[in-house]
């Protein structure tokens, strides 16, 4: 099956094939592919030379419309979500994909109970060997990646830390731990060529580096987190407010 390519008049035959990509794109064509299809197939659908559809290819790089990696191949460049996330509220990843709409889905990188590296037992207060559970995930919204969390929490909160499912905190909560408050430090960084991979972004693309600790109602620690965040996805939003000036003292 091929597909149409009608130059107007006066318009390049590279631009009609523009035109023709783009729309089957937007309608679909390729929903299921990644990955544009090989040059001599698409010759064959469009019925033009390899010149005419490198021109056409290019000009959809320039656009944004297609994504070309040396290598690799050349890949359709999909919508994706953007997230607002407010700094000042303390709720998990499938709690903010739920209300902003979107299906919050994760894969495994990480699962298992370890004696905690100096970094978890300093920010969780934990002895040198008291076990952690430790969770890595790759954090998706409607199938898009969005985030990589590697999560650790002392195993005295979660002992059946097999039996934790999509969500860490509905997890704690279950078992009378949910966090009431956190800590969060937030950093630019560029991705390493693994989360790159992980994320679908470009070697040294920018991303939101965010370390977060959370605490029960006493004041125990209950979570240390890293995350990497795509900075193409997410904007992290804070409110604030004008303190009232501060009166001096009457003699």
């Amino acid at each position: 099956m091929t597909m149409t390519v009608e130059a107007a008049p006066g318009q390049k035959l590279y631009r009609a094939v523009v035109d023709a990509l783009r729309r089957e794109i937007e309608t679909g064509r390729f929903a299921e592919a990644q990955l544009l299809p090989a040059e001599r197939v698409l010759c064959e659908l469009l019925d033009v030379s390899r010149t005419t559809l490198r021109k056409a290819i290019a000009d959809l790089v320039d656009e944004g419309v297609l994504l070309h990696r040396h290598g690799a191949g050349t890949f359709i460049h999909r919508a994706r979500p953007r997230v607002d996330q407010p700094s000042s509220r303390l709720t998990s990843f499938t709690d903010d994909m739920r209300l902003r709409g979107l299906e919050a889905s994760s894969r495994e990188l990480e699962r298992g109970v370890f004696l905690p590296t100096p970094e978890e037992a300093m920010m969780l207060g934990a002895g040198p060997n008291e076990r952690v559970f430790r969770l890595g995930r790759l954090r998706l919204a409607d199938g898009t990646p969005m985030a990589i969390e590697h999560a650790a929490v002392p195993l005295r909160f979660l002992p059946e830390s097999e039996r934790v499912g999509a969500s860490l905190y509905e997890a704690l909560s279950s078992r009378g731990f949910r966090p009431t408050r956190g800590l969060q430090r937030l950093r630019a960084t560029l991705v390493s060529d693994t989360e790159a991979e992980l994320l679908g972004v470009a070697q040294n693309s920018p991303a939101l580096y965010i370390q977060r600790i959370a605490y029960l109602a006493d004041g125990s620690c209950v979570e240390f987190t890293k995350s990497w965040y795509r900075a193409d996805a997410y904007d992290f939003v804070s409110e604030l407010t004008l303190s009232p000036p501060v009166r001096k003292a009457q003699r």
